[in-house]
């Protein structure tokens, strides 16, 4: 089903403009954007997931898609060699680090916006606000664990460094895939869709994305987390009994 919405929804909307009449595409709404569907549902055996963009613009342009993760704290940790032994020497905290964080785009982000507009809407990961107590770190300090955080997480998988595809069909009608890994942090996420011309942002669209846990695998994250002494007493019986079964089966033979 969604592989047939991917399919069919840029045509459809390109069979709407077609309709509409000329006054639908005013200068106080250049753009316009949604998404395939507005959550994605973490089930049993999830393997990752991808959304549509897709939109139109009044006149050529470029566009650029801009996602990110509900913010939380991080904290990280340096490891150092002490007496032969490895172990924890400093750490930092990030107060708020976006979950996850993609970007995709119709060209190259250094051609396409001015580095005024890349730093304001944080197009790239080298523009991704994560700020530090200033106390704590000096600004070189700050970068470097800044530097630390973005290859963590680039190696879970949710920060994406390489730059994905806007594509046009025609000069107004784009589609964007949004990728997500199968490790996806759950909660509210951000799409912002940015319209350029000569660099310059003259429209933008925040569409709202739920990334959640559906059916057993939220029942069991639920429980997990409201009831946690009964679902860790639980585990344990279940240990428990698995480990009598085994014994008793082994014991047999």
């Amino acid at each position: 089903m969604t592989r047939l919405l991917r399919t069919v929804l840029p045509g459809l909307l390109a069979l709407l403009l077609v309709a509409l009449p000329v006054r639908s595409t005013q200068p106080n709404e250049p753009l316009v954007a949604d998404l395939s569907e507005h959550l994605v549902a973490i089930t049993m055996g999830f393997a990752g997931s991808e959304v549509l963009l897709f939109g139109a613009v009044d006149m050529p342009g470029d566009v650029v898609v801009v996602v990110q993760g509900p913010k939380r704290e991080v904290r990280m940790h340096r490891k150092s060699r002490v007496l032969g032994i490895w172990m924890n020497t400093a750490s930092m905290t990030f107060a708020a680090v976006p979950s996850y964080y993609a970007v995709n785009a119709s060209g190259p982000l250094d051609q396409i916006a001015l580095p005024q507009v890349r730093a304001r809407q944080q197009m790239g990961l080298e523009h991704l606000e994560l700020p530090l107590p200033r106390a704590k770190a000096s600004p070189n300090v700050a970068e470097a664990w800044r530097d630390a955080l973005i290859r963590a997480k680039a190696r879970e998988g949710h920060y994406h460094a390489e730059v994905g595809k806007v594509r046009f069909l025609g000069q107004r009608l784009f589609r964007a895939d949004i990728r997500f890994p199968a490790n996806v942090p759950t909660g509210s996420y951000t799409v912002e869709t940015y319209y350029l011309r000569d660099g310059r942002v003259v429209g933008a669209q925040t569409t709202p994305l739920m990334v959640g846990k559906v059916g057993v695998e939220a029942e069991i994250h639920d429980f997990a987390y409201n009831r946690a002494s009964l679902y860790g007493l639980v585990a344990i019986t279940i240990a428990l009994v698995a480990g009598w079964a085994a014994h008793s089966v082994f014991r047999k033979t």
